[in-house]
């Protein structure tokens, strides 16, 4: 099978130095043209990136790892990684941030936006979907900066793993409980932990908490707001918690199904699942207080979700603590009595990906 790996021979290397020392250049006026890019010049390195691969040993990647490993992959390989994950690479090796947020540091050389035919410069961010190419003698770190990110890189790097919070391992824990599936989305096991979470996203994860969503795709009711498809699960889980007095809508006809939820409206979900409110309540803007008041939220993360943009990894983070908070009245976690209800067992929740047990 024909590899896709690229490095920079000399000779673009000696054209690209010259240009980028006169001109920083951008996709109005590229370093190199892409067709170039990816014609000549990806058939002339094809032999040396074989030859680089097989004195590295052979090894195959499975994506991110411990502390500093080092992995070689001859084909585009996906990892999920966290805020201030460093992923070293070296002269031919690629990297494609598919989403999430990072920026690329080197001392010397240059680090080329293949999709502009640019260079970015040290410091500068990644864009997403846009591959990036490893210049010759360089050494680059492709740093995360957002909570969380999707990958693919090839070549043979090495990652660097930080200690901030890993909602990408709370969200599969959460998952081997059954308690969150992701999206259809092709990358990033589908968790979209850098998208907003809609309001049936939300109100879904709440009826999952609950320990009822066997109950709410059994329902046959009719869902009350015209702006939720008929006949759809969406309009099961919706029509359900509406039936069972979960929530109210915006109005009689309309939930706004594909509207963000905040960090005040899924916490007062939550708290509901625990049975510190419910849906007559109303006035939300005392929802993170209470939480914290019920021991769902510590005073740290009361001041991140008021500051923070409330994304799906925070949605995950919330449900995943949530897990340890007992329900009102009953001298019981949500966890067991979830397990109670046969959501999932003990032995799925022990062997869920571990999460280290940091909070804000």
């Amino acid at each position: 099978m024909r590899k896709k790996l690229l490095i920079l021979f000399p000779l673009c290397l000696v054209a690209l130095a010259v240009v980028w020392a006169s001109a920083a250049g951008d996709a109005a006026d590229p370093l190199a043209s892409l067709a170039y890019l990816n014609g000549v010049f990806t058939n002339k390195v094809d032999a040396a990136v074989e030859t680089r691969l097989e004195n590295a040993g052979g090894a195959s990647a499975e994506g991110g790892g411990a502390a500093a490993p080092a992995w070689t992959a001859v084909s585009w390989t996906e990892s999920r990684l966290k805020r201030d994950d460093v992923l070293q690479a070296v002269t031919g090796d690629g990297v494609l941030l598919l989403a999430g947020s990072g920026q690329v540091n080197y001392a010397s050389g240059a680090v080329v936006d293949v999709t502009d035919g640019t260079v970015l410069p040290s410091g500068g961010s990644l864009a997403v979907r846009h591959r990036y190419l490893v210049a010759e003698d360089t050494a680059a770190d492709f740093t995360v900066t957002g909570k969380t990110a999707v990958v693919d890189w090839q070549g043979a790097c090495t990652f660097h793993e930080s200690i901030s919070t890993d909602y990408n391992a709370m969200a599969e824990a959460l998952k081997a409980m059954h308690l969150f599936q992701g999206s259809f989305t092709g990358y990033g096991q589908g968790f979209d932990l850098e998208a907003a979470p809609t309001r049936l996203q939300a109100l879904i994860m709440f009826i999952r908490v609950l320990g009822e969503e066997s109950e709410a795709l059994a329902w046959s009711g009719t869902c009350p707001f015209r702006d939720v498809q008929a006949g759809t699960n969406g309009a099961k889980y919706v029509g359900y918690a509406y039936e069972k007095g979960y929530t109210n809508g915006y109005s009689a006809t309309e939930f706004r199904p594909s509207s963000p939820v905040n960090a005040r409206q899924y916490t007062e979900f939550i708290l509901r699942a625990l049975g510190y409110s419910s849906a007559a309540n109303t006035d939300l803007s005392d929802a993170l207080a209470r939480a914290q008041s019920a021991g769902l939220l510590t005073e740290g993360e009361t001041a991140m979700l008021q500051r923070d943009p409330f994304l799906r990894a925070e949605l995950v983070y919330i449900s995943y603590y949530a897990l340890e908070v007992q329900v009102a009245g009953t001298g019981r976690t949500l966890a067991e009595r979830l397990m109670e209800k046969g959501v999932f067992t003990q032995f799925e929740r022990d062997g869920a990906p571990a999460v280290l047990n940091w909070r804000y």
